[in-house]
């Protein structure tokens, strides 16, 4: 019975009949996929052979030959042969990356200055006063929302904040003067 779905099946898919086509695939996509775990070192590698053998499947249609009315024989010879193909791709591949130069040893930025002057900054200042910090100004939330997630009242949250922003910019030694709005008014 499979033989003659197949053979009814790719005679559309000859003409270009793509849900023939899909229908070969569901029929023998399990079987195939099975074949290629046994040839292929990685799962994902076997799913990509699959891949490769209906994609040839469909571009060769013309010149694939049924077996009895099957065309699982052909899918399978051309699993193996794309299983080989692509392990013989990956071990030429990892031979080229032997024959490289080892790469040269990078000193990491971070750790021969692991934080910035507004990092130390930031850390010399009492606890309360970086969260209030991270989370207004750092992570963007408003005073209302910081005061909620710290419990506090929203009049101690804006206290915080100003005394944090001066004590940051004391310790950055940057001066403190209010920004202006576009209207003129202090922020």
């Amino acid at each position: 019975m499979q033989d003659e779905q197949d053979d009814a099946d790719w005679s559309r898919a000859l003409g270009g009949d793509g849900e023939a086509f899909g229908r070969v695939f569901d029929r023998h996509r399990h079987r195939v996929l099975r074949h290629c775990l046994r040839l292929v070192p990685e799962g994902s590698d076997a799913a990509d052979t699959v891949a490769v053998v209906f994609l040839e499947a469909w571009r060769l249609r013309e010149r694939v030959r049924l077996v009895e009315g099957s065309v699982l024989p052909w899918l399978l010879l051309t699993a193996t042969n794309t299983a080989r193909n692509q392990s013989r791709a990956a071990r030429r591949y990892r031979a080229a990356l032997d024959r490289l130069p080892p790469p040269e040893p990078v000193a990491d930025h971070a750790e021969r200055d692991p934080d910035g002057p507004a990092v130390r900054a930031l850390r010399s200042l009492p606890q309360r006063d970086q969260q209030v910090l991270v989370l207004a100004v750092l992570e963007g939330y408003s005073e209302r929302e910081v005061a909620t997630a710290l419990g506090l009242p929203a009049g101690t949250v804006k206290s915080r904040l100003s005394r944090a922003r001066r004590r940051l910019a004391a310790a950055l030694d940057t001066p403190t003067t209010p920004r202006t709005r576009p209207n003129g008014a202090r922020s």
